[in-house]
């Protein structure tokens, strides 16, 4: 489809932008509002409300309510038309590809861990037996590892509510650095963790923009959001994940890194971790490209066939792990 096709498509309807209620969430879909609105649609934020906002509330664990809790009435919603796009942090789908939606990842932010801590101490730095927030099974193990001495707390709500924690009953608590970056206080930060400290999950920091997949309309108002290398180091990411066959929850961490600024080559790095911090296995792989990759608007063919090498790389990660035994580790936090 030309530009000017989009262009006369982009005034015949408003496109709904499904979203989540809280603050991160609407930033995240505003973002992608302004992104859209850009290239000449007409759109607005539309509000679904998910049984994880409830879920946070009374502070029950994920495990207990289900991986994709956050994402699945996002998708329904989008299904059944009550909304044209839907916006997700991409570390929250679930692995599968699900054909009746077509995906865009815009720039990705940092994906690092943060700590926010009483007097803005760093991890090494916290008193012995400090009280430590955060129910991920991937940070709680490599907590573990680093700093055995610490008394993890189980932690849920929304950002504000997991940062008014501290000073109160605890003493720090982990966030994604993602989360801080986009709702702007970022200041409360006092480290941005080493993802190869802590390393953290995967596609954290992208957030995965989602239109029906015979919505043409919609496709062409975001396709132009796409960044292709953001996207790659994502896919490549989630295929360790299901590769492993483990959900969101499990203790698996990946991060990925573009050696110099022409992306032609990607590391990926991988972990699985035990639960009480004894155990760890890590590993990378490398991955190549042709300078195709950095161009500003790849065909749809070309953009297909790098993200297919992405998830070959990380699927090949993941099975190394496999078969370095970390099936063993998975089943442990089950």
């Amino acid at each position: 489809m030309t530009e000017q096709a989009a262009s006369q498509l982009s005034g015949q309807r408003t496109l709904l932008i499904g979203t989540r209620r809280s603050q991160l969430a609407t930033t995240q879909s505003g973002h992608v509002q302004a992104g859209i609105t850009a290239q000449g649609w007409e759109a607005q934020l539309h509000i679904v409300h998910t049984p994880g906002d409830a879920s946070q509330a009374s502070q029950i664990p994920v495990a207990q309510i289900g991986v994709g809790v956050f994402t699945e009435t996002l998708r329904n919603a989008l299904a059944a038309k009550e909304c044209d796009v839907a916006v997700h942090s991409f570390k929250d789908l679930p692995t599968a590809p699900d054909k009746r939606f077509r995906i865009v990842v815009p720039k990705r932010v940092d994906p690092r861990e943060v700590l926010v801590s009483v007097d803005n101490k760093e991890l090494g730095d916290l008193p012995e037996g400090a009280k430590v927030g955060t129910s991920a099974p991937r940070r709680v193990s490599q907590l573990r590892a680093v700093r055995p001495d610490l008394d993890i707390l189980p932690l849920r709500g929304n950002i504000d509510s997991r940062m008014g924690r501290v000073g109160n009953d605890l003493d720090a608590v982990i966030l994604a650095r993602a989360g801080l970056e986009r709702v702007g206080q970022l200041d409360r930060a006092a480290e941005s963790l080493d993802p190869h400290v802590l390393m953290p999950a995967p596609a954290q920091g992208a957030l995965a923009v989602e239109v029906r997949a015979d919505d043409e309309e919609a496709w062409q108002a975001v396709l132009p959001l796409e960044h292709l290398p953001s996207h790659v180091m994502a896919a490549a990411e989630r295929a360790v994940l299901a590769t492993l066959e483990a959900g969101c929850s499990a203790p698996v961490a990946a991060h990925s890194e573009w050696s110099g600024s022409d992306y032609s080559e990607l590391t990926v790095f991988a972990g699985v971790f035990g639960m009480d911090g004894s155990k760890q296995l890590v590993d990378s792989v490398k991955v190549t490209f042709d300078a195709g990759l950095g161009r500003e608007k790849p065909s749809l063919e070309q953009r297909d066939h790098y993200l297919k090498r992405a998830f070959e790389a990380g699927s090949s990660l993941g099975s190394a792990l496999l078969d370095a035994g970390a099936s063993a580790l998975v089943a442990e936090a089950r």
